[in-house]
């Protein structure tokens, strides 16, 4: 039967962002250099991953529910950050290295990219109602014409033939 080791809160921290900061690393052979279980480590990596959601609120968002401001705070953020710190910083975020390209696009052409082409999609929607409402108004001004019309040549013969 094996011996249960104790570990303190601090090695604990410390093998947690040895992981976590581990480059192509396997889990396996940093618990094999903390001289550890593979188990016991993962075991951590998941209570502090359901711990980091707690104190997060719950659940992460969705980056795209990310409002502006936030998605502005987090390319101030994350400017200037080398390849390695860029991913660490995206993987704490809860988000991915595209959803920052993206974010920088939209912010430096003033707008994403989707709403010019809704934009003009809905350009073109007003247009072609414009057209159709003109041809209605102007065959609903005809009908009226013709209705008066009607009822004067209908008068017109009842005077005749009183």
């Amino acid at each position: 039967m094996r011996e249960r080791k104790q570990y303190n809160e601090s090695f604990r921290q410390q093998a947690l962002e040895k992981v976590y900061t581990r480059d192509s690393r396997s889990i396996q052979s940093v618990a094999d250099d903390l001289n550890m279980s593979f188990g016991t480590l993962r075991n951590w990596m998941k209570a502090d991953k359901n711990s980091s959601q707690i104190k997060a609120g719950q659940r992460s968002k969705r980056p795209a529910d990310w409002s502006l401001v936030e998605r502005l705070q987090i390319l101030m953020d994350s400017h200037g950050l080398d390849e390695d710190a860029l991913n660490a910083f995206c993987r704490e975020k809860g988000i991915f290295r595209h959803h920052i390209d993206q974010w920088q696009a939209a912010f430096t052409a003033g707008g994403s990219v989707d709403s010019r082409s809704e934009l003009r999609e809905l350009k073109e929607l007003n247009k072609a109602l414009t057209r159709e409402l003109n041809r209605k108004e102007k065959a609903l001004a005809e009908a009226a014409a013709l209705l008066v019309l009607q009822k004067k040549y209908q008068a017109l013969w009842e005077e005749k033939d009183e």
